[in-house]
């Protein structure tokens, strides 16, 4: 359909050919200066003494995992609602993945849910700062500095939100981003590792490069080939020269999208504290079965024949029992799960696209 809304769409901001072609024209087209000016200009926007561009968000939490020694048998505590690569990262290093609850109106991991799952093979928690609003993280730093539980964020969706004023991913021990292609930034496929804990740096640099350190195919480490190419990082310094009116733009869509579907009976959407200044990844909202009996799903689908792509929300993990195991009881992460729809979420959607997703929205209720 030539006037259908996509659910994404990827973002150019007026630097992106300049640099890629500078790139291609240096002929360092996998390592460069373009990586390492991102690592720097990203360490500094987060105000973090180090940053490392990797392949995606995913080897991002891979590479931290590494960093900090993660063994089989130790657990991972994270949220179960939210994108579980932290997760299936777990399980391919031998570690268990330990879901807690989220706030049911922020949909984000606390301090005391976190508290409920705690064992003495508890070795690093996981915030995930889902759809780009942030974790209240003071409470859970608290408790983990009390327990001697390292954090690792998941502040893959939250690149430029802030939490207290200070940049989610800097909070914890290590955090990680993506800047996939549809992240508030994006190098296509691609990520970053940023600390400030020197402890990690060297694991962090060995294992990013295949376990070399000063001679080459001299091997100190099982590392991996985590890099991000010289064109790569060349996309992304061109967008983060631009996030501040990247910020803007899915401030304001995130005020229009307010504005419409704060009217719509049986919509409610994620809530933020006031703590937190979001720069949302993509919008999401919960539809009120009543109102909505056809079930999210059915949704999607006469959205889609509306000629508006939408997606659902994150599936929790007893969805997927042959993955994380039976008898896991979250009623709070599968209602939202159940019911979390997320309507076209790109910067540039125009007024009248946004109005027109809310009023297709309102239309499919069947109960008023």
């Amino acid at each position: 359909m030539a006037d259908r809304i996509p659910w994404a769409k990827p973002e150019f901001w007026g630097c992106e050919l300049e640099y890629l072609s500078d790139a291609l024209a240096s002929t360092w087209i996998s390592g460069g200066k373009y990586v390492e000016q991102l690592e720097r200009e990203v360490a500094a926007f987060c105000g973090t003494r180090h940053a490392f561009a990797v392949a995606n968000g995913t080897m991002a939490i891979h590479l931290a995992y590494l960093a900090i020694g993660l063994r089989p048998g130790d657990e991972v505590v994270l949220p179960g609602f939210g994108y579980l690569a932290a997760a299936n990262v777990a399980l391919h290093v031998g570690a268990k993945p330990i879901f807690a609850e989220v706030d049911p109106s922020s949909w984000c991991i606390s301090a005391e849910a976190i508290a409920e799952v705690l064992t003495p093979r508890t070795r690093v928690v996981v915030p995930i700062h889902t759809y780009g609003n942030a974790c209240d993280m003071d409470p859970i730093m608290e408790l983990c500095r009390r327990r001697g539980i390292l954090v690792i964020e998941d502040a893959a969706e939250s690149f430029g939100t802030r939490y207290k004023g200070r940049q989610t991913g800097t909070i914890g021990d290590i955090g990680c981003f993506s800047f996939q292609a549809t992240k508030t930034i994006t190098t296509g496929e691609g990520g970053m590792v940023v600390t400030s804990r020197d402890e990690f740096v060297d694991a962090l640099q060995l294992y990013r490069s295949h376990g070399v350190r000063r001679i080459r195919y001299l091997h100190e480490v099982a590392g991996l080939n985590f890099r991000l190419t010289n064109l790569q990082a060349a996309l992304g310094c061109a967008q983060l020269g631009h996030i501040d009116v990247i910020a803007k733009a899915r401030h304001c869509m995130r005020e229009r999208y307010c504005e419409y579907l704060g009217k719509i009976e049986g919509i409610s959407m994620q809530e933020y504290a006031n703590d937190v200044e979001p720069v949302i990844w993509a919008i999401a909202i919960k539809l009120d079965p009543f109102v909505f009996p056809q079930g999210r799903d059915t949704v999607i689908e006469e959205l889609g024949e509306m000629g508006i792509e939408a997606r659902p929300g994150f599936y929790p993990p007893n969805a997927m029992p042959q993955l994380y195991g039976g008898g896991i009881e979250l009623p709070v992460c599968t209602e939202i799960g159940r019911q979390v729809i997320s309507p076209p979420s790109y910067p540039s959607l125009s007024h009248e696209d946004i109005h027109k997703i809310c009023a297709c929205l309102s239309a499919l209720r069947r109960r008023s």
